[in-house]
């Protein structure tokens, strides 16, 4: 049992983010903020660039004008991809089974919104519409883009992230 474990003694500074952790003391809170109004944007689609033998994912969104690219794991890019093409596999995956779960519920995905930015990662949020309310919850914006897809709603995004965009 872990009472008996022998092993070095515990550090006494847990409590405490290590030293190459980007913070100054005491627990940052993300304040969000206004980001400017909201903008419809489309799927362009999900990429990957190589380099120094590392892959990198994204999705690019666009509203026309500016991209914006969203950097994503694998498993995200094989969930929005396949989407994409419209490819059903034999089973359901997580994303088609939430979509599957949502509408045994009677309710629908009306829109995702990104609105967020903080330390270079994006926030998304799903609205989830049932006969009686809406809902808001959270979401990385990969998930709620694959979500977003299946659905057939519309994702926006702030004007101040799209404008981020522009600069990487």
């Amino acid at each position: 049992m872990p009472e008996e474990f022998d092993g070095p003694e515990k550090p006494d500074n847990l409590d405490q983010p290590p030293a190459f952790f980007p913070y100054d003391g005491g627990t940052p809170r993300r304040e969000p903020g206004s980001m400017g109004e909201l903008v419809e944007v489309q799927v362009e689609g999900v990429f990957a660039a190589e380099n120094n033998g590392n892959i990198s994912r994204f999705v690019l969104v666009t509203d026309g004008e500016r991209r914006l690219p969203i950097m994503i794991g694998p498993y995200e890019a094989s969930a929005i991809s396949l989407a994409l093409e419209g490819t059903h596999p034999d089973r359901p995956m997580t994303h088609d089974l939430l979509r599957n779960i949502v509408d045994k519920l009677g309710a629908t995905l009306t829109r995702v919104v990104i609105d967020d930015l903080w330390n270079g990662t994006y926030y998304a949020k799903l609205y989830f519409r049932t006969d009686k309310e809406e809902m808001e919850i959270d979401s990385r914006p990969s998930d709620a883009i694959a979500l977003s897809i299946r659905f057939g709603s519309t994702i926006l995004v702030s004007d101040g992230i799209l404008e981020t965009g522009l600069e990487e």
